[in-house]
Protein backbone atom coordinates (compact mmCIF):
# COMPACT_ATOMS: atom_id res chain seq x y z
CA UNK A 1 0.00 0.00 0.00
CA UNK A 2 1.33 3.39 -0.80
CA UNK A 3 2.20 5.66 1.83
CA UNK A 4 -0.32 7.70 3.42
CA UNK A 5 0.67 10.12 6.06
CA UNK A 6 1.41 12.93 4.66
CA UNK A 7 -2.37 12.76 3.75
CA UNK A 8 -3.86 12.86 6.43
CA UNK A 9 -2.34 15.66 8.34
CA UNK A 10 -5.26 17.77 8.96
CA UNK A 11 -7.30 14.30 9.60
CA UNK A 12 -5.09 13.97 12.81
CA UNK A 13 -5.42 17.53 13.75
CA UNK A 14 -9.15 17.07 13.56
CA UNK A 15 -9.24 13.96 15.58
CA UNK A 16 -7.98 15.92 18.82
CA UNK A 17 -10.27 18.82 17.97
CA UNK A 18 -13.35 15.93 17.99
CA UNK A 19 -12.04 14.49 20.37
CA UNK A 20 -12.25 17.74 22.57
CA UNK A 21 -15.48 18.13 21.71
CA UNK A 22 -16.72 15.28 22.81
CA UNK A 23 -15.37 15.65 26.08
CA UNK A 24 -16.49 19.08 26.07
CA UNK A 25 -20.05 17.91 25.28
CA UNK A 26 -19.53 15.54 28.22
CA UNK A 27 -18.87 18.61 30.49
CA UNK A 28 -22.09 20.25 29.35
CA UNK A 29 -24.57 17.52 30.28
CA UNK A 30 -23.04 17.78 34.02
CA UNK A 31 -23.03 21.06 33.88
CA UNK A 32 -26.09 22.43 36.10
CA UNK A 33 -25.49 25.88 34.86
CA UNK A 34 -27.49 25.86 32.34
CA UNK A 35 -30.22 28.93 32.96
CA UNK A 36 -29.07 30.83 36.36
CA UNK A 37 -31.99 32.49 38.03
CA UNK A 38 -31.98 35.36 40.35
CA UNK A 39 -34.88 35.67 42.90
CA UNK A 40 -36.58 38.57 45.43
CA UNK A 41 -37.54 36.01 48.19
CA UNK A 42 -34.11 34.68 49.77
CA UNK A 43 -36.17 33.27 52.60
CA UNK A 44 -34.83 29.59 51.29
CA UNK A 45 -32.75 30.96 48.35
CA UNK A 46 -30.60 32.64 50.79
CA UNK A 47 -27.77 32.70 47.59
CA UNK A 48 -30.27 34.67 45.37
CA UNK A 49 -29.26 32.28 42.63
CA UNK A 50 -30.93 29.15 41.17
CA UNK A 51 -29.00 26.91 39.11
CA UNK A 52 -31.34 25.29 36.31
CA UNK A 53 -29.44 22.29 34.56
CA UNK A 54 -31.15 19.47 32.38
CA UNK A 55 -30.99 17.13 35.03
CA UNK A 56 -31.71 18.98 38.53
CA UNK A 57 -32.03 22.18 39.61
CA UNK A 58 -29.68 23.32 42.53
CA UNK A 59 -29.09 26.36 45.12
CA UNK A 60 -27.22 27.14 47.85
CA UNK A 61 -29.44 27.73 51.37
CA UNK A 62 -28.73 28.28 54.84
CA UNK A 63 -32.87 28.17 55.78
CA UNK A 64 -33.88 25.77 58.83
CA UNK A 65 -36.32 24.13 56.65
CA UNK A 66 -33.05 22.37 55.01
CA UNK A 67 -31.03 20.31 56.84
CA UNK A 68 -28.58 21.47 59.00
CA UNK A 69 -25.27 19.65 57.21
CA UNK A 70 -27.09 20.56 53.54
CA UNK A 71 -25.91 23.89 52.58
CA UNK A 72 -26.49 22.94 48.35
CA UNK A 73 -30.19 21.97 48.23
CA UNK A 74 -31.25 19.90 44.68
CA UNK A 75 -34.03 18.40 43.31
CA UNK A 76 -34.11 16.03 39.87
CA UNK A 77 -35.67 17.26 37.01
CA UNK A 78 -37.63 13.77 35.49
CA UNK A 79 -38.37 13.31 31.48
CA UNK A 80 -42.02 12.11 32.31
CA UNK A 81 -42.87 15.11 34.60
CA UNK A 82 -45.55 17.30 33.42
CA UNK A 83 -43.49 20.30 34.93
CA UNK A 84 -40.45 19.48 32.87
CA UNK A 85 -40.61 22.16 29.94
CA UNK A 86 -40.01 20.82 26.40
CA UNK A 87 -36.77 22.09 25.86
CA UNK A 88 -35.11 20.25 28.56
CA UNK A 89 -36.78 17.02 27.92
CA UNK A 90 -35.30 17.60 24.64
CA UNK A 91 -31.60 18.36 25.92
CA UNK A 92 -31.91 15.22 28.26
CA UNK A 93 -32.60 12.97 24.80
CA UNK A 94 -30.28 15.15 22.79
CA UNK A 95 -27.39 15.47 24.68
CA UNK A 96 -27.47 11.36 25.93
CA UNK A 97 -27.68 10.91 21.62
CA UNK A 98 -24.82 13.01 20.83
CA UNK A 99 -22.36 11.08 23.65
CA UNK A 100 -23.12 8.06 21.49
CA UNK A 101 -22.71 9.59 17.57
CA UNK A 102 -19.37 11.30 19.27
CA UNK A 103 -18.43 8.06 20.60
CA UNK A 104 -19.30 6.07 17.22
CA UNK A 105 -18.01 8.99 15.05
CA UNK A 106 -14.38 9.15 17.03
CA UNK A 107 -14.13 5.35 16.92
CA UNK A 108 -14.44 5.35 12.77
CA UNK A 109 -11.87 8.02 12.72
CA UNK A 110 -9.19 6.54 14.78
CA UNK A 111 -9.63 3.04 12.27
CA UNK A 112 -9.06 4.91 9.43
CA UNK A 113 -6.07 6.81 11.01
CA UNK A 114 -4.90 3.48 12.24
CA UNK A 115 -5.22 1.98 8.79
CA UNK A 116 -2.78 5.10 7.04
CA UNK A 117 -0.39 5.10 9.87
CA UNK A 118 0.03 1.36 9.97
CA UNK A 119 -0.81 0.42 5.99
CA UNK A 120 -3.15 -1.68 6.71
CA UNK A 121 -5.58 -1.51 4.00
CA UNK A 122 -6.72 0.08 1.21
CA UNK A 123 -8.01 3.22 -0.19
CA UNK A 124 -11.99 2.53 -0.03
CA UNK A 125 -12.09 1.48 3.71
CA UNK A 126 -10.18 4.51 4.93
CA UNK A 127 -12.31 6.68 2.63
CA UNK A 128 -15.55 5.20 3.68
CA UNK A 129 -14.01 5.56 7.77
CA UNK A 130 -13.34 9.04 7.66
CA UNK A 131 -16.65 9.99 5.64
CA UNK A 132 -19.14 7.55 8.55
CA UNK A 133 -16.69 9.55 11.04
CA UNK A 134 -17.53 12.94 9.79
CA UNK A 135 -21.21 12.75 8.98
CA UNK A 136 -21.18 10.89 12.55
CA UNK A 137 -19.98 13.83 14.54
CA UNK A 138 -21.47 16.73 12.38
CA UNK A 139 -25.04 14.99 13.70
CA UNK A 140 -22.92 15.08 17.11
CA UNK A 141 -22.66 18.58 17.06
CA UNK A 142 -26.10 19.46 15.79
CA UNK A 143 -27.61 17.26 18.22
CA UNK A 144 -25.33 19.46 21.31
CA UNK A 145 -26.70 22.58 19.42
CA UNK A 146 -30.37 22.29 19.22
CA UNK A 147 -31.29 21.86 23.02
CA UNK A 148 -28.77 24.24 23.62
CA UNK A 149 -29.38 26.91 21.49
CA UNK A 150 -33.16 26.07 22.06
CA UNK A 151 -32.70 26.52 26.12
CA UNK A 152 -30.86 30.18 24.79
CA UNK A 153 -33.72 30.99 23.61
CA UNK A 154 -35.67 30.45 26.61
CA UNK A 155 -33.56 32.56 28.67
CA UNK A 156 -33.58 35.84 25.89
CA UNK A 157 -37.66 35.37 26.72
CA UNK A 158 -37.61 34.94 29.96
CA UNK A 159 -40.05 31.70 30.24
CA UNK A 160 -40.99 30.72 33.68
CA UNK A 161 -40.96 27.12 34.76
CA UNK A 162 -44.04 25.35 37.09
CA UNK A 163 -41.61 23.57 39.60
CA UNK A 164 -43.37 21.80 42.34
CA UNK A 165 -43.48 22.76 45.71
CA UNK A 166 -40.91 20.56 46.94
CA UNK A 167 -38.25 22.25 44.93
CA UNK A 168 -39.04 25.53 46.92
CA UNK A 169 -38.36 27.67 43.49
CA UNK A 170 -40.62 30.58 42.70
CA UNK A 171 -42.77 30.59 39.87
CA UNK A 172 -40.67 32.97 37.97
CA UNK A 173 -37.41 34.66 38.54
CA UNK A 174 -36.45 38.26 38.48
CA UNK A 175 -33.85 37.80 35.75
CA UNK A 176 -32.40 35.18 34.47
CA UNK A 177 -29.09 34.43 32.05
CA UNK A 178 -27.18 31.85 29.98
CA UNK A 179 -25.07 29.55 32.45
CA UNK A 180 -21.50 28.00 31.72
CA UNK A 181 -22.92 25.06 30.30
CA UNK A 182 -24.56 26.89 27.37
CA UNK A 183 -21.37 28.69 26.62
CA UNK A 184 -19.52 25.11 26.61
CA UNK A 185 -22.21 23.80 24.83
CA UNK A 186 -21.78 26.19 21.43
CA UNK A 187 -18.37 25.90 21.72
CA UNK A 188 -18.55 22.31 21.64
CA UNK A 189 -21.10 21.82 18.29
CA UNK A 190 -18.20 24.02 16.45
CA UNK A 191 -15.11 21.63 17.63
CA UNK A 192 -17.51 18.66 16.34
CA UNK A 193 -19.16 19.96 13.27
CA UNK A 194 -15.59 21.30 11.93
CA UNK A 195 -13.69 18.14 12.95
CA UNK A 196 -16.57 16.67 11.04
CA UNK A 197 -16.74 18.95 7.48
CA UNK A 198 -12.20 18.14 7.93
CA UNK A 199 -12.85 14.25 7.59
CA UNK A 200 -15.62 14.27 4.40
CA UNK A 201 -12.81 16.73 2.90
CA UNK A 202 -10.18 13.77 3.03
CA UNK A 203 -9.24 12.64 -0.12
CA UNK A 204 -6.37 10.37 -1.53
CA UNK A 205 -4.21 12.01 -4.14
CA UNK A 206 -4.61 10.69 -7.96
CA UNK A 207 -1.48 9.74 -8.15
CA UNK A 208 -1.33 7.10 -5.11
CA UNK A 209 -4.79 5.88 -7.04
CA UNK A 210 -3.99 2.33 -7.74
CA UNK A 211 -4.66 2.17 -11.73
CA UNK A 212 -5.29 -0.88 -13.89
CA UNK A 213 -4.86 -0.39 -17.59
CA UNK A 214 -6.40 -2.87 -20.31
CA UNK A 215 -4.91 -4.81 -22.73
CA UNK A 216 -6.17 -3.57 -26.26
CA UNK A 217 -6.27 -6.22 -29.27
CA UNK A 218 -2.68 -6.36 -30.90
CA UNK A 219 -0.75 -5.08 -28.08
CA UNK A 220 2.35 -7.51 -27.99
CA UNK A 221 3.41 -7.54 -31.01
CA UNK A 222 6.32 -5.35 -30.68
CA UNK A 223 9.59 -5.10 -28.74
CA UNK A 224 8.16 -2.25 -26.18
CA UNK A 225 4.79 -4.04 -25.85
CA UNK A 226 6.71 -7.58 -24.93
CA UNK A 227 9.02 -5.91 -22.59
CA UNK A 228 6.03 -4.79 -21.25
CA UNK A 229 3.72 -7.56 -21.05
CA UNK A 230 6.32 -9.93 -20.66
CA UNK A 231 7.01 -13.23 -22.37
CA UNK A 232 4.86 -16.36 -22.36
CA UNK A 233 6.37 -19.77 -21.06
CA UNK A 234 5.50 -22.36 -23.32
CA UNK A 235 5.65 -24.94 -20.16
CA UNK A 236 2.25 -23.13 -18.41
CA UNK A 237 1.09 -23.46 -22.00
CA UNK A 238 0.59 -26.99 -22.22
Amino acid sequence: MPYLVHTANAQFVALWLGTVGWTLVIVTVGLVEWRVWEVSDLSVITSGLAWIGIWRVCFYSHAPILSGNQIMFCQRIRLSESYTPPEIAAAQVLMLLALILGLAGNASVVYALRNIYFGLNKFKPIKLAFSSGGVLLILTGVSTLVPVCWNLNSVVNNQNISFPTEFRMPSAPVNQSIGSAIIVGIFASILLVFSGLVFLSYRVPDILQPKVRPTWPGEGTSGTDVNRQGIDNPIFRS
